[in-house]
């Protein structure tokens, strides 16, 4: 009866494996390839027949629209300077800090990391304005430099509680083997921690690069003023609020904005599923 019924179980978890992943796969790409269809659609066609859900003939002019005339190519340029500087720099603090808290004996040790835990937990709204006065007194409002600034205090604590988790899986063995041979506190780290903690860095690199790249509220306050410095989501926010653009062009743009993170995810997908330090201490 346990033979029957075990046999049974697995025959239908392997029915419905591959079912419940294609609907959690459908309901999850559908509104992207839906906006992608309405992108390259000819906005008669569209107006025509709003229903339809495949187009009848394809166009790129909303590209070349949202790219030259809506000026997306220059908000391209400024989110990938802010976002590529707040990951380089928010890794460059957060991996020794990480590894110190990781790491190190020290008094408040605990104290430390549950502290940069809770600054995370303030809203950013509560940081709005007194940041937009310092600023503007210090002659940083409306520019890259001090957007990346903000940028880089939002995702330091939090990656910072990440990574500590990562480097204590670390085998300390692995360490102590590197100061036998002569490295030096910065020498293991570089040597041998940061290659054991590639799927740790890649999944905080990305989360700072997607919170540089999709935020709106700071980028908004400190950057309405110049459009020559805006990012993609500023860009795409004067989309939607103009009645004079048409769907297919909002939608060229929101393309324009999701997939460079969809790229990345999948450029480094093997790095986040992969477990790295397997087979790092052998016996």
């Amino acid at each position: 009866m346990n033979v029957s019924r075990d046999r049974f179980e697995r025959g239908l978890l392997k029915v419905l494996k591959p079912l419940v992943v294609a609907f959690l796969f459908l309901i999850t790409a559908f509104p992207f390839c839906y906006m992608v269809m309405l992108s390259v659609r000819d906005i008669q066609e569209l107006i025509l027949d709003p229903g339809s859900l495949w187009p009848r003939s394809l166009t790129l002019d909303t590209y070349v629209d949202v790219l030259t005339r809506q000026g997306f190519l220059t908000f391209l340029k400024n989110s990938t300077i802010v976002a590529v500087a707040s990951v380089a720099v928010t890794l460059l603090i957060s991996i020794p800090g990480a590894y110190a808290v990781a790491r190190l004996r020290f008094f408040g040790r605990r104290q430390v990391h549950f502290l940069f835990l809770a600054v995370y937990l303030f809203p950013a709204i509560v940081l709005a304005i007194p940041l937009f006065v310092l600023f503007t007194m210090i002659g940083l409002r409306g520019s890259l430099i001090g957007l990346i600034l903000v940028y880089i205090a939002q995702t330091v604590p939090v990656t910072v509680y990440m990574l500590r988790n990562y480097f204590e899986t670390v085998p300390q063995s692995v360490e102590e083997a590197a100061a036998i041979d002569g490295c030096t506190r910065l020498s293991t780290i570089w040597r041998v921690v940061l290659p054991l903690s590639k799927p740790a860095l890649m999944a905080t690199g990305l989360y700072a690069f997607m919170i540089a790249w999709n935020e709106f509220l700071f980028a908004l306050l400190f950057l309405v003023e110049r459009r020559e410095n805006w990012t993609v989501s500023l860009g795409l926010s004067q989309l939607a609020g103009s009645i004079e653009i048409p769907t297919t062009v909002l939608m060229a743009g929101s393309v324009v904005l999701t997939l460079p993170i969809v790229i990345v995810f999948f450029a480094g997908e093997r790095l986040l599923t992969a477990g790295l330090t397997a087979g790092a201490e052998k016996g």
